[in-house]
């Protein structure tokens, strides 16, 4: 969790948090896309988080599939922004935060998938038309949209 949102959390407690989120689907030379599976809810997502204050979106993208990956981005693309009621997410600590996802794609990478052992249980490839049934809520709607692309 950045250090922004536990500030503000010290103030605010479990109350919900309007979260700027960026985040990198990874696709392979398959075509297909890197999940993780979050340590947090056992659900699998594509790398992310919060963006820290003064912090360019692209670049906190970049740090975040890093951190949590081990994945060095050649290139980002736009893929959209998701926000609203599809977003709005309770984790399972009680924290409540209506996200706005900024969400990119990344077909050029390089380094070695490492997991960020805080966050991350397992790094995996799955093909758009094998998803894992268990997706991390706030995540749904840019992934299905990204597996309905690759149709």
């Amino acid at each position: 969790m950045s250090g922004y949102i536990l500030d503000l959390r010290k103030v605010v407690g479990h109350r919900p948090l309007l979260q700027v989120g960026a985040s990198v689907i990874v696709e392979n030379a398959q075509g297909e896309v890197l999940l993780q599976k979050r340590a947090d809810n056992h659900c699998w997502g594509y790398a992310g988080g919060s963006v820290e204050l003064d912090e360019i979106v692209e670049d906190a993208a970049r740090r975040e599939l890093f951190e949590e990956t081990g994945l060095i981005a050649a290139d980002l693309e736009l893929f959209g922004v998701f926000s609203g009621k599809d977003t709005h997410y309770v984790y399972p600590n009680g924290d409540e935060v209506s996200n706005v996802d900024i969400v990119y794609l990344c077909k050029s990478y390089s380094g070695e998938l490492k997991k960020q052992d805080s966050e991350v249980e397992q790094l995996r490839f799955f093909p758009a038309d094998a998803l894992p049934e268990k997706l991390s809520p706030p995540i749904r709607p840019a992934l299905l949209r990204w597996a309905e692309g690759k149709r």
